[in-house]
């Protein structure tokens, strides 16, 4: 009889537990940052959070490293539902809708916090919503970074001073015809080739967030780091709207208010490190300089004909809305 019970409560157990195991929603989640970067550390805490919130419902799996393909490539799997969630630069959204390009035009906040203000706010979410037309749901924002220029000439304090300076940038339209605009000689060449090509003279210097420059010891062959601030990069959490739509709505809440959460957590991160990251680059002999208010009106208004340029393919409406949103930001 003891036997007997003993196999029956051990068939209810393993029947409990498959059925818990088979209770379990999957969620992969794919990047192309390495562990190290703060937007991956704020994915771990989404993680943490959506799992904890779920009582283990949910399970959130990351991949980093491009580990399941290239940006683009993870946003369509997430289109056509074979990946729940990829988190990928804004710029690359551009390619299914130009009015995602409006997010990172030259000089269009006048801080970090503003920019925060803007993407956090009504103008935000409303670009956010127009993913639902590629299959996908927006999460908000993460940051990437602010944009900021080293090189072996001069410091950078006026646009006059990027004149025939030798820069690496990313093969971004705007961010070439920006440089351009400034008098710089934009020179679009592969990530992997930008330390050697400073250390070799074959480029006078690059342009990328603090992080960057840091992780990648850009210091080690740079003499000047000017903090221009020149454009402001975030990343987009998108999931598939398919999946997304089949949760029950108190999980749809909490993939929401996590993602919130998590990008909360990431600017205590950035803010922390920055500082020590400045620290870092000015003892091994850089030469830091801030814009003050005044010379950076002068970058603005030099790159004027540049936030023009691209009103028309981001659409009127887009660009407008976007900017009286900056305006606002500015304002309060």
């Amino acid at each position: 009889m003891f036997k007997k019970s003993a196999a029956v409560l051990a068939l209810a157990v393993a029947l409990a537990m498959a059925s818990a195991s088979q209770a379990k929603t999957i969620i992969k989640l794919g990047h192309g940052t390495n562990e190290q970067f703060h937007m991956h550390r704020a994915m771990v805490k989404f993680k943490e959070l959506v799992e904890t919130g779920s009582n283990g419902e949910l399970e959130v799996h990351i991949f980093p490293n491009s580990q399941l393909g290239p940006d683009r490539e993870m946003i369509e799997s997430v289109q056509s539902g074979i990946l729940e969630m990829a988190v990928s630069p804004s710029a690359l959204y551009s390619g299914w809708d130009p009015a995602f390009s409006v997010i990172e035009l030259p000089y269009m906040y006048p801080s970090k916090a503003i920019a925060l203000k803007v993407m956090h706010g009504e103008a935000g979410q409303k670009l956010l919503d127009r993913l639902e037309n590629q299959g996908l749901i927006g999460l908000g924002y993460l940051e990437s970074g602010q944009r900021q220029i080293t090189n072996n000439v001069r410091a950078i304090n006026k646009p006059e001073d990027l004149e025939g300076v030798k820069l690496r940038t990313m093969k971004v339209p705007a961010h070439v015809d920006t440089f351009k605009a400034l008098g710089a000689n934009p020179t679009p060449m592969n990530f992997g080739e930008v330390y050697s090509a400073m250390q070799q003279g074959v480029i006078d210097g690059q342009e990328n967030p603090i992080s960057i420059i840091a992780s990648q010891r850009f210091y080690e062959v740079q003499k000047y780091l000017s903090l221009t601030g020149h454009v402001f990069t975030v990343y987009i959490p998108v999931i598939s709207q398919q999946f997304f739509s089949n949760l029950p709505a108190e999980q749809q809440e909490l993939i929401r208010k996590s993602m919130d959460e998590a990008s909360e957590f990431q600017q205590q991160i950035i803010s922390k490190e920055e500082t020590e990251q400045l620290e870092l680059i000015a003892k091994e002999g850089v030469e830091i300089s801030e814009l003050t208010s005044e010379q950076r009106q002068l970058f603005s208004d030099a790159t004027e004909s540049i936030r023009a340029k691209f009103r028309d393919s981001i659409g009127a409406d887009v660009f407008d809305d976007w900017v009286a949103a900056v305006k606002a930001a500015s304002a309060e």
